[in-house]
């Protein structure tokens, strides 16, 4: 976020529950948001006051009973990138990988290091979800080495920069989100592997591209199981796929629907609810 005036739009879920949070997140994200913030009952979303249009948000929120109603409130200007920059701490994955911002300080070396400018709405390693893909992907390392890779749901890009660190041959990033894509873009080019990850916006339908050796998809359980066969159709023969974002109970759904496909299952993580899940084609 800059410094231009925002508008805060309180969702309040009656019931409250994370999953309900996750799920309007996702669908409020094709509206021009920058960022999101749950704070029990509500769910705060942040945009520029010019880019707000609360008909459509009334368009997003009627198909779901539990939003019982928002509100919205002018924020003042600040340096929003300020406040974020302040709140930021290096993340470190098993000693084996550090994600840092530029104005980390004193931060150790490990043996692959990430930066990137952080975005609140697109991703920082912070999440059970990323964090549990990265300790998956470093599982992977020798099969990673000079093999394709695709990122779908990039975000920041940090899965995919770590899988160019890793020595593939070549990345594919993908996101929906055209800003996310943006700073993927950018990222990359500072980590200097901006040669070996290719960045996109777009959806699943960007896969028929080409196929892929290892396939990372760290997004909401609904758009997994859509674009499951597409993942799917896209893996070579004997490659990998991991999958996160969504929640230890959905688990059944989603290895029974890849299982269906073809798909086998080798292993999962769980961090706090979250989980990760890897499968082998």
């Amino acid at each position: 976020m800059n410094s231009e005036e925002y508008i805060e739009v309180s969702v309040k879920l009656d019931p409250f529950t994370e999953e309900m949070a996750e799920i309007l997140t996702a669908e409020l994200s094709d509206l021009p948001f920058d960022s999101f913030v749950t704070e029990e009952p509500f769910l705060k979303c942040y945009i520029q006051k010019d880019a707000y249009r609360p008909s459509e948000v009334k368009v997003v929120l009627s198909g779901y009973p539990a939003a019982s109603g928002f509100t919205a409130v002018l924020v003042q200007g600040q340096n929003w990138n300020k406040v974020w920059e302040s709140e930021f701490q290096p993340i470190v994955v098993d000693g084996v990988v550090t994600v840092k911002a530029k104005f980390n300080t004193n931060v150790p070396r490990t043996r692959f290091n990430i930066w990137i400018d952080p975005r609140m709405a697109f991703g920082t390693g912070y999440h059970h979800t990323t964090f549990m893909m990265m300790q998956r992907m470093l599982g992977l390392e020798e099969f990673i080495r000079g093999r394709s890779v695709v990122d779908m749901g990039c975000g920041t890009a940090i899965l995919a920069i770590l899988a160019a660190k890793m020595r593939a041959r070549k990345v594919f990033a993908v996101d929906i989100d055209a800003v996310a894509a943006r700073s993927a873009w950018g990222n990359c080019r500072w980590n200097r592997v901006g040669t070996r990850v290719e960045t996109a916006c777009g959806d699943a339908s960007l896969l028929q591209m080409g196929t892929y050796d290892v396939l990372l998809a760290n997004i909401h359980r609904n758009i997994i199981l859509q674009d499951l066969p597409t993942y799917c159709r896209s893996l070579r023969r004997g490659g990998h796929m991991l999958l996160s974002g969504f929640y230890t109970k959905d688990v059944p759904a989603i290895r029974s629907a890849a299982e269906a496909l073809g798909l086998e299952y080798v292993g999962e993580s769980a961090r706090e609810d979250w989980a990760c899940v890897e499968f082998r084609k």
